[in-house]
């Protein structure tokens, strides 16, 4: 059969089951599950896991969410009786952004603390660094965000997308939206950092091939007043902002869009979106898009939104939903191998298909790490009450409007 096994994961204390499940789909589909290491050699002994990413600065919107979701899985496994009788043990390190200083983090996360694994890193720049380390000292290191195309390369082993397909890759579910809506005009505006200028690169590629007029514009990462790169936009009276290429800037893009009498809808960059809202309120109606890796559709998003947001009093968005399945996954790998070696966590991942809670799409891996079944959501903003539990007090929910096709993994080898 292979040694591909697809498990679904769901949250709480029927993980424990599921993870079991998969061993025994492993054993029948290889002769027998194979233990290579010591696992549950150290019963009541922790497993060191880190976040690591942006907990302060432009990318702490999403960085805050992304850790909360990884400790609400942490909790939920050790409630469940850890693995292999073992607890979790989460150690979080805020990069701030800042490329010198993840590596010193990770490398003390690794050479002080032992960390099996690691999640987080939202920003590219960030990704660009701390993936030499992983590669280098052989430890996983799962992102949520830092799409830049640069970050894997034929050679990467180590290190897995886990939410946000490489930047290439996003342009082609807003291309195939375009073309469903019969859009001929469209702006944008790009940061001037790893993942903007993926992001550009990639637009002009997929988006400057269909018929449409194409204009972009490129602005500061730190930028927050985008009216003179909107008015440049304006002659072409766009009917979608692609701010995609600029993360930090898409809630006021949208906004001083909409005040500058610019009538076309907004797409941003797997935003949160009740920070969107806080920025934007009723103007983020009808207009504001985003893509998606969570499915705000799934029975099982909803049941795990309303414990987080019971927990943490916040809305579970992509970056939580990401956090959460990634601790998931770990804990499987260490379950399912009996080891908790960093090498044998990341051939697992290689060789596993993974259906986590609130997922819009299966998640599997290339072997450089790259998302082989993505599928991202294109959502946006309504003003309706949200599903019961999930945003209590909420007057708006993102619903649905476009699925699209499993994309083509973006291959680094290819010139």
């Amino acid at each position: 059969m292979g040694t591909t096994a697809r498990t679904r994961i769901s949250g709480g204390r029927t993980w424990i089951s599921a993870i079991v499940a998969g061993v025994l789909l492993l054993a029948g589909c290889s002769g027998g599950a194979e233990v290579r290491g010591d696992a549950d050699g150290r019963a009541g002994e922790p497993i060191p896991i880190a976040f690591i990413g942006e907990l302060t600065g432009n990318f702490a919107v999403w960085g805050v969410p992304a850790r909360n979701g990884m400790r609400l899985a942490v909790a939920d496994i050790n409630a469940a009786g850890g693995v292999d009788g073992r607890p979790l043990e989460l150690l979080e390190r805020d990069t701030r952004g800042t490329p010198e200083e993840a590596v010193t983090l990770f490398r003390g996360l690794i050479d002080r603390q032992g960390i099996v694994a690691a999640g987080g890193i939202i920003s590219s720049d960030v990704g660009l660094s701390v993936t030499r380390v992983a590669e280098e000292d052989r430890v996983p290191l799962l992102l949520v965000k830092a799409g830049s195309e640069r970050i894997l390369t034929p050679d990467t082993r180590y290190v897995f997308r886990t939410c946000l397909p490489a930047a290439p890759m996003n342009m082609q579910p807003i291309a195939e939206y375009i073309e469903a809506e019969g859009l001929t005009r469209i702006g944008a505006i790009v940061a001037d950092y790893a993942w903007g200028r993926s992001i550009e690169a990639a637009m002009q590629e997929t988006i400057g091939a269909l018929d449409v007029q194409l204009q972009i514009e490129v602005a500061p990462v730190p930028e927050t007043d985008f009216t003179t790169y909107l008015r440049r936009l304006a002659d072409l009276d766009p009917q979608l902002v692609i701010a995609t290429g600029h993360p930090p800037g898409s809630g006021p893009i949208a906004r001083q869009a909409a005040e500058l009498g610019l009538e076309g809808a907004v797409v941003g960059p797997y935003a949160a979106s009740s920070s969107v809202m806080e920025g934007l309120g009723g103007l983020a109606y009808d207009r504001y898009l985003d893509l998606a890796c969570a499915d705000v559709d799934r029975d099982d998003h909803r049941e795990l939104a309303a414990r987080y947001h019971a927990e943490f009093d916040d809305y579970m968005e992509n970056d939580a939903v990401a956090g959460y399945g990634q601790v998931l996954m770990i804990a499987q790998a260490i379950e399912a191998t009996g080891s908790d070696a960093p090498v044998d966590i990341a051939a697992y991942l290689h060789d596993t298909t993974f259906e986590l809670p609130g997922y819009a799409f299966d998640v599997t891996f290339t072997a450089w790490g790259e998302l082989a079944s993505a599928q991202p959501l294109l959502t946006v903003l309504r003003e309706q009450a949200p599903p019961e539990g999930v945003n209590p007090g909420a007057e708006w929910f993102p619903e649905v409007v476009f699925r699209s096709e499993v994309l083509e993994p973006f291959d680094p080898a290819t010139p």
